[in-house]
Parts: structure tokens; C-alpha cells; sequence
């Protein structure tokens, strides 16, 4: 029975197609361009063109229903019938309802997004109201089903599992309604039984973290409940990210056919399974290939952890830790790569040829398994920084006392109360990119290059200045992304042409990847930031972003600690900051919106990476004088669990997503005495909706309960690069005349 699972599968695919045409068609149909039916066609191909690759790629067991439009949590909340009754009378088409909750309409904001635990993909977050009536709508899982059968493929259905999708939740006591849930999971099971599934995946991340005894009951409830129906596919469940601790143990209580563990970001998980005592003839789906970086699998040490699972379990599958969705898609497609660099790398389809190789070698015992690589060049290597680390002092990370900074600061930038800013980046409109594109094509030289980004840059500043904001920025138009344009021009650094991976619904970034040592080669943003300043006389401010969000939107060299990492990071932005400072930019941003994401998901190792992130952000921006400014930024995330590290970061001011959290990081500001300068978003610029203005002075008045008048900063969520010119000039105007009503109150 257990052996019909096979011996190699994968945990979900990229679904945004090797040339992003997921995107492309998704924005199109919200432009109107494309109606519904060419949006399907364009969907039913790329997930066609996914499972022949891995069918080519001879994957035994091939997952289906990971394919999304906007996010798979969304999908599942639509599967389970999880659609808040504001979206559902909106009367819309059931396509345009799930776009709704993924983005807004003018009359309803959009479902909250956040972190999918450490990673930079976003979620939706399920509302589950008293009025919430779960209702089975298996039609998305079944359709692609039936999709893969006609091209003779027998594939796995892929859904959030129960008590995830609790935990994931907003309500006032989601588990409360955890029976009525596992009743619609067990319809859904049914229909899928039905048309002949012979497997469904589960995925249950959410018990990697640290859970209660009574969230861990929970699990083992529903999966009791679940694996006693009489008729359904049998069940995996799959958990990844880490280890599953005492929900492993709870799991192993159920009747399901198999278990997925995390062997990469979970190595406890072997220790845990040996102890466990007889498995009871399941199938151990081992993650023995990472799926959350790009490094080669060490072969023969996965191999031989394979081989002692299977000394545990009467079969073991090989996969990989979790879902490619994190990963770009196919490294053949890169041509520009050092060689040196691209041996030592695998994307999603070479990562699908590890773990069949694993497989097959498990199963055998005779396959030859490549040697591992030897060690870095020395070439990557940089003694200067290295050694100007080692010569550090504490007094390095520290600043003065923040009142006094605060005083000379006013004295310096004479602000109003409830002073307007931005995050940072304005629209990229298509000829922002176009002319970048050029560039980077040889079709505009360096002249004509800078010439139209400078432009642009005066379009964003003359923007500013007649909304009347006080604070400016210079929109960021050179840069395609807010770590890729550093690492471009960081040592250690490098790019690909097609190294796409998707972050939140339409939306894609390339990250670089570290390689070696880092070391900055000269100024990266010195040139635009004083030109921009020198359009106007309100202070326009240095945008840099922080060493743990580089870090963390990157592909990073996994032979160093990541603290060593970041701190070479944090010096080049230290000298970046200082050449900011000297050339007369009074304000600093160091954005850091991936504090909360890195964040190890067990507490027994969050100290150590506080105490590092922290230690690099501060050595980031510890070099200036007291008079100059240092703004941070963090968005979508649960802030509350990072409260104190974001309040040990001593930044003068902290912009931080709070519009579709509905200011609940202001609760946990005041916990912790916070004094700082803080801007809580109040404006949602993830969502194509102006906010109305009674929204924008609503939020802003919360937020002058919680927070005095003369701390208090006022700030859209985010950068504006996605958004378009029309909305964010009428958006804006009504941030700005909010702020000036608050004030008159």
C-alpha cells in the first residue's frame, strides 16, 4: 500500500512560469486587458507545462492544486468557504471575488497580508467571523485533477491543512470551530476519493513553531477524525521549515498514510523519529533537498540520512524541505553566471533532478552520487573587511542619548507636528523600465541613462512639494529592486537574468546572491540622493536598505555564520551612511521590513538572531552625528513578537505596516515604553483602493491616542513602486490633509 507513493516527489513547483507569464496575464486581466477566459487558458498551460517538466524529470509522485492565482492560503480559504460575507455581497464573479480579498475595491479593504513564517512569500490571512459558514468547494482541486489526468498523469492534490489554517487565522477563538472545519475538510476528501485520488497532501507548517498542548491536541483530533473516514485518498501531511517537536509524536497517534519532515531546516526531526518507536508501516517523506536556497544538495550526506530513515520506516520517499515555490526556476536559463558559481547551484528543475537521484539511490543502493565541491575560491575572500571587522569596538554600535539626538535633529530639520513622509519609491511606470532596460542592453548610454532617471527623479520631487509633504524622497527610479540594486554593486554579490521568484500575489523579485566576502566598491547612492536635495530645501532623505533584509531577500552563502554576513553588509552601509552624511543629507532610511520574517520560529533560537540583527543594524547606522536622522521601515509581519528588538534597533524614527492590522502595533509599542519617533501606515498601498479620507484621519487619530502628537510621523505602509501615479497623487492628498485636520484638532 505504502510503496504506491513512490520514492521521489516534490512538495509544490514556482507557478509563475520560467518567464513570469502568471504575472503578466494576471496583471493584464486587472487592467482589463485580458478577460477571464484568457486568464484560465494562460493558468491551465503553465500548469500543464509544470507537471510534464516534472513527469520528464521521472518524479515518481507529482503534487497538483499548488498552482494559484494570487496565494494558496486564499485558495484553501475559498476551498473551505472561508469568504468574509463583505466580499461575498459585493455581487461580484467568483473570480473577481477572490481578487477582492486579495486586493481590495474601493469599498472594502483587502484580507491582512503577512510573512509566510521565514520566508518573503506573503499570505493572506483567513477572517473567521461568527457569521463564517465553512462550506466544502473542492472544484479548484478536482479541475486541476482532472487536468493532469488527461495528460495521463495521476497527480497528489496539495491543501493548507486544518489546524494550520486555524492557526494562520484571524478570530476571536478560530479552534473553537475546529470540528465544524475537519467536517468540510472530510467533504472535500470525500469528493476528491470519488474521482479517484489516490493521495492528498496536507500541509501543516504551523507545528514547527512552538505550540501549546492543546493547539498540539488539536492536530492530533484532526487527524484522528480525518484518517478514520472510510472513504477518502490517504493522507500526507507535510510539515517544513523546521522541526515538528512534540507535534510529531501526536501525528504518529493518526491513522494517515505518511509524514513529511523537514530535514534540512530540521535536522532534530531524525532524533525525533528514532525515538518515536514503531512507525506503524507509514511512508517518511524525507526533505533531504533544500526548497529555500539555491546551494547543491551534499549528496552523499543526504543520502546516508535517507538510508537511516529507512532503517526506521518500512518506505521512505525523498523530497524536497518544502515547496519550490522559493526558489527561481530553471538555472540553465542563466548564461551571464561566473562558472565557479554555477556549479555550486540548483533552482527548482535541478533540485527535482537531486531528489530523483536520491530516490533512485536509495532504492538501489548502487547509484554513483557526485563528490561534493571543494572549498570557495580564495578570490572570494576579502581580507580588508575582515580584518576591519575584527578591529571593532562596542562603541562602534552605540549612538548618544536619543533626547538629545531628538533636540539637535528638530534644531536642524524644523518639522511640524505629525510630520508627512514617504517609504521611500514612487511609481515604476513602463518607461522607467523600459529606459532601464535599454541601459542595460547598450541602447542608452551613461549620459542618456542618467538624464531621464533624473528626470524623474525632479517629476517625483515637484510631486511632493505641491502635495506639501514635509519630508521628501527622491522615488527611487534607478533601482529595480531595493536589495538587487545594492547587491549590483556590492562585492560578493551577484545577479541573474531570470532568477525570478514570486513574493506576493503578481509580484516577483530576483534576489542576488552572496557568494563570497562583501565589500562595498564605492558610493551606491550618493549621486541621486544630492541631486535630489539639490532641487529643493526640505529635506529630501537617503534611502539605504538594512544588512538583515539583504540578507534575508538573498540567496546567501551558507559557509559563514549569518551574523559574520550581515556585519560585512552593515559596514559598507556604514560607509555609505557616512558619505550621505557629509554630502549634507540630514535624514537616513535604513529599511529593515524582514526583521520580523528571519526570525528562527522556535524561541529557544530567536535571542541569538535578535542580538545579531540588531548588532548589525546599529553598526549600519551608529557612525553619524546626533543631528542626523536615522528612519527604519518594517511591513507585514507580527511586529508584536519582535517588539523589543525593533525598540533596541534606536532608530530616530520607525515607518511600520499598520492600516490592515488596524494599528495593532501600536498596543505593543506602548508595552514596551517605546519613545521614538514611529509612523504607523495608514494607508494600504498593497491594495489598488484610495483609502477615503475619513479612513485616513480615523487611523491617524488612533494613533494620536496611543502615541504623542510630537513622536508621531504620518506615512503610507509601503514604497509606491506598484502602485500608479493617479492613485498615489490622490491617496497622498489625503494623507497630507488628514494629517493637517489631526493637527487642528
Amino acid at each position: 500500500m505504502n510503496t504506491a507513493f513512490g520514492q521521489s516527489t516534490v512538495l509544490g513547483y514556482p507557478r509563475i512560469g520560467a518567464d513570469r507569464e502568471l504575472k503578466k496575464a494576471v496583471e493584464a486581466y486587472w487592467a482589463g486587458a485580458l478577460d477571464a477566459d484568457g486568464l484560465a487558458r494562460t493558468a491551465a498551460g503553465l500548469r500543464a507545462e509544470v507537471w510534464r517538466t516534472l513527469r520528464d524529470a521521472r518524479l515518481d509522485a507529482i503534487p497538483s492544486n499548488t498552482f494559484s492565482y494570487y496565494d494558496h492560503v486564499l485558495d484553501t480559504a475559498v476551498a473551505v468557504g472561508a469568504v468574509p460575507a463583505r466580499f461575498a455581497r459585493l455581487g461580484l464573479s467568483e473570480m473577481d471575488t477572490y481578487f477582492a480579498m486579495a486586493r481590495g475595491v474601493e469599498t472594502e479593504p483587502a484580507l491582512e497580508l503577512t510573512k509566510w513564517f521565514a520566508t518573503n512569500y506573503h499570505y493572506l490571512v483567513p477572517e473567521i467571523a461568527a457569521d463564517t459558514v465553512f462550506t466544502a468547494n473542492p472544484a479548484k482541486a478536482l479541475t486541476e485533477y482532472a487536468e493532469a489526468r488527461a495528460l495521463g498523469l495521476t497527480t497528489r492534490p496539495v491543501l493548507v491543512g486544518p489546524a494550520t489554517f486555524l492557526l494562520l487565522a484571524k478570530g476571536d477563538d478560530p479552534f473553537a470551530r475546529l470540528d465544524e472545519l475537519v467536517g468540510t475538510y472530510a467533504e472535500i476528501l470525500t469528493a476528491l476519493a470519488d474521482a479517484g485520488v489516490p493521495w492528498v497532501q496536507l500541509d501543516e507548517p504551523g507545528y514547527v513553531t512552538d505550540r501549546t498542548p492543546a493547539e498540539i491536541d488539536a492536530l492530533r483530533r484532526a487527524y484522528t477524525r480525518l484518517g478514520t473516514l472510510t472513504h477518502r485518498p490517504r493522507i500526507f501531511v507535510a510539515s517544513y521549515f523546521g522541526e515538528l517537536g512534540d507535534a510529531l509524536p501526536a501525528l504518529l497517534d493518526t491513522p494517515v498514510e505518511a509524514i513529511g519532515l523537514d530535514l534540512v531546516a530540521g535536522a532534530g526531526n531524525l532524533q525525533r523519529l528514532a525515538a518515536a518507536g514503531p512507525l506503524g508501516g507509514r511512508t517518511i517523506v524525507a526533505g533531504l533537498v533544500d526548497g529555500h536556497n539555491i546551494w547543491r544538495t551534499d549528496l552523499r550526506a543526504a543520502v546516508s540520512i535517507g538510508a537511516t530513515i529507512a532503517g526506521l520506516a518500512d518506505h521512505v520517499a525523498v523530497s524536497t524541505s518544502c515547496s519550490l515555490l522559493h526558489v527561481p526556476v530553471d538555472l540553465t536559463a542563466e548564461s551571464r553566471l561566473d562558472p565557479r558559481l554555477a556549479e555550486r547551484l540548483a533552482f527548482a528543475r535541478q533540485k527535482v533532478d537531486e531528489v530523483v537521484l536520491l530516490g533512485r539511490a536509495l532504492r538501489d543502493g548502487t547509484t554513483v552520487l557526485p563528490a561534493p565541491l571543494p572549498a570557495a575560491p580564495a578570490a572570494w575572500r576579502h581580507d580588508e573587511v575582515r580584518g576591519r571587522l575584527a578591529a571593532l569596538r562596542p562603541t562602534d554600535r552605540r549612538r548618544g542619548d536619543y533626547e538629545t539626538r531628538a533636540a539637535r535633529q528638530q534644531d536642524r530639520l524644523g518639522l511640524p507636528e505629525l510630520p508627512t513622509t514617504t517609504i521611500g519609491s514612487f511609481p515604476q511606470t513602463d518607461e522607467l523600465r523600459r529606459a532601464r532596460a535599454a541601459y542595460r542592453a547598450g541602447g542608452l548610454d551613461d549620459a542618456g541613462y542618467t538624464a531621464r532617471m533624473r528626470a524623474e527623479v525632479e517629476r517625483v520631487i515637484r510631486l511632493q512639494e505641491r502635495l506639501g509633504l514635509d519630508v521628501l524622497v527622491h522615488g527611487e527610479p534607478e533601482r529595480n529592486d531595493m536589495v538587487q540594486y545594492f547587491g549590483e554593486q556590492l562585492d560578493g554579490f551577484a545577479a541573474t537574468e531570470h532568477g525570478w521568484v514570486q513574493s506576493y500575489g503578481s509580484r516577483c523579485v530576483r534576489p542576488p546572491v552572496i557568494f563570497g566576502d562583501v565589500a562595498r566598491r564605492g558610493p551606491m547612492t550618493l549621486d541621486w540622493s544630492t541631486y535630489a536635495q539639490s532641487l529643493t530645501s526640505r529635506p529630501v532623505k537617503g534611502m539605504l536598505t538594512g544588512p538583515v533584509t539583504i540578507l534575508a531577500w538573498s540567496f546567501v552563502r551558507a559557509d559563514q555564520p549569518l551574523a559574520d554576513t550581515a556585519d560585512q553588509v552593515a559596514l559598507a552601509l556604514r560607509d555609505e551612511c557616512h558619505d550621505l552624511e557629509a554630502a549634507g543629507i540630514r535624514v537616513i532610511q535604513v529599511d529593515e521590513p524582514a526583521l520580523r520574517e528571519t526570525l528562527p520560529l522556535r524561541r529557544a533560537d530567536q535571542r541569538a538572531y535578535l542580538d545579531w540583527a540588531v548588532a548589525a543594524f546599529r553598526l549600519a547606522t551608529s557612525g553619524v552625528a546626533d543631528d542626523t536622522q536615522i528612519h527604519t521601515h518594517l511591513c507585514y509581519s507580527e511586529f508584536g513578537e519582535v517588539i523589543d528588538a525593533i525598540d533596541a534597533l534606536d532608530a530616530d524614527v520607525t515607518s511600520i505596516e499598520a492600516s490592515r492590522s488596524k494599528m495593532e502595533v501600536l498596543d505593543d509599542l506602548a508595552a514596551v515604553g517605546y519613545g521614538r519617533g514611529v509612523g504607523p501606515g495608514v494607508w494600504d498601498i498593497h491594495s489598488p483602493r484610495v483609502p477615503p479620507a475619513d479612513e485616513v484621519v480615523e487611523a491617524l487619530r488612533r494613533a494620536v491616542a496611543a502615541v504623542p502628537a510630537s513622536r508621531l510621523w504620518v506615512n503610507p505602509d509601503c514604497g509606491l513602486k506598484t502602485r500608479g501615479y493617479r492613485e498615489v497623487e490622490a491617496s497622498l492628498r489625503q494623507l497630507v490633509a488628514a494629517a493637517a485636520e489631526v493637527r487642528r484638532d
